[in-house]
């Protein structure tokens, strides 16, 4: 399992949301590359970013931070938010970022998720957000009908690089991830299952390994210092040595 250090970006800056409330923010740097550089500095070798503006007005917004850290030219990226039209995903692949994160746009429309990850083979990923069961998108402002299972398990015929589960009441929060719910994902679908929202200790690092889970992106807990970077990059190594 691989440790995926998250930067949510808002107005250029470097923020979390708690469990997606655009009113509940706690920023962090200014500078999006700097921190980026912090996370090399401790061994990461991937970077989630997420464009919280992005994912609220449907377009990507906050194309100059993200270029500066695909720019160090170290990291292997994925980009989230407001990527709803195939310009966008084409603009973000030649920015330099690795693969490009459709969450909204897979559930509104599966048919244009469908070619587009069809066409950018191995690029795609499904951003796949949920409150208990249920589908969240559109910045998690919106709640739709489907079961996050069912999605996933119909997503999963699609070449696919993964997918990124991310459980809504836990993102932010700091409780630990919802262990029960993404084993039932891992063991529901042959692609690579990401794991974001809660970790907060090595232990969660340790357990998502334990389960399956391909990678874990962290976000709070990095920044507030409840998870040292370096050391959950070597636990995941840990569990994968074991295993």
């Amino acid at each position: 399992m691989y440790i995926i250090p998250a930067i949510d970006l808002r107005s250029g800056k470097c923020v979390r949301l708690i469990q997606g409330d655009y009113n509940r923010q706690i920023t962090y740097k200014d500078d999006p590359a700097a921190q980026a550089e912090d996370f090399i500095e401790a061994g990461a070798e991937w970077l989630h970013i997420v464009d919280l503006d992005g994912a609220k007005l449907g377009k990507v917004v906050n194309i100059e931070a993200i270029s500066a850290m695909a720019d160090l030219g170290v990291l292997r990226i994925e980009v989230g938010g407001g990527i709803r039209d195939e310009e966008s995903i084409v603009t973000l692949l030649e920015k330099g970022v690795e693969r490009v994160i459709i969450g909204t746009k897979a559930v509104s429309d599966f048919d244009w998720f469908s070619r587009m990850a069809e066409k950018y083979i191995g690029k795609i990923v499904l951003g796949l957000d949920a409150r208990g069961s249920k589908l969240a998108a559109e910045g998690w402002t919106r709640n739709y009908p489907q079961q996050m299972l069912d999605f996933a398990q119909k997503a999963a015929k699609l070449p696919l690089a993964a997918i990124i589960y991310t459980d809504i009441n836990r993102d932010g929060m700091l409780t630990g991830p919802n262990l029960e719910r993404t084993r039932t994902l891992v063991e529901a679908v042959e692609l690579p299952v990401i794991a974001a929202g809660g970790i907060n200790s090595t232990e969660d690092v340790k357990k998502l390994a334990s389960i399956g889970v391909a990678g874990a992106v962290i976000g709070r807990a990095l920044y507030e210092g409840t998870v040292d970077l370096a050391e959950a990059i070597a636990a995941a190594k840990s569990v994968a040595r074991d295993s």
